[in-house]
């Protein structure tokens, strides 16, 4: 049989592909919660509430659940290439917890967004200018 790409090859290019998924997975995680740190201090120093404070926890959850979607991609990545039964048994595991972590996460993310909704001052109906 003709050999395109012998396997070692193509397991040297999946586990750089691997590395760049996670690097990219920490780097939003990362710069999630740079950025995050940076809007607490800002709503801190401003003393703005628990509505202040709820908004930068949904910022962060959205860079979190994104971040944790790229480490499950490398792991899915990781286990491509012929895997093992560990292999397999090992995703498994780690995708329930990355699954299960993003599944709680999103839910408090719904969660606190409908509570800033709910608190956003709502218009009068036929008050206003004209």
């Amino acid at each position: 049989m003709l050999d395109l790409l012998p396997e070692e090859t193509l397991r040297e290019v999946v586990d750089l592909l691997v590395r760049l998924v996670e690097a990219a997975g920490a780097t939003v995680i990362f710069v999630g919660a740079a950025a995050a740190f940076v809007r607490f201090l800002l709503v801190a120093a401003r003393r703005g509430g628990a509505d202040g404070f709820i908004a930068v926890r949904l910022f962060l959850g959205r860079f979190l659940a994104l971040g944790l979607e790229f480490q499950l991609a490398g792991d899915v990545l990781r286990t491509a290439i012929s895997p093992s039964f560990t292999q397999i048994g090992q995703l498994a595991a780690i995708a329930a917890i990355r699954t299960a972590l993003n599944f709680f996460l999103s839910r408090e993310i719904e969660r606190e967004r409908r509570t800033v909704a709910e608190a956003a001052p709502r218009p009068v109906p036929g008050a206003g200018g004209g």
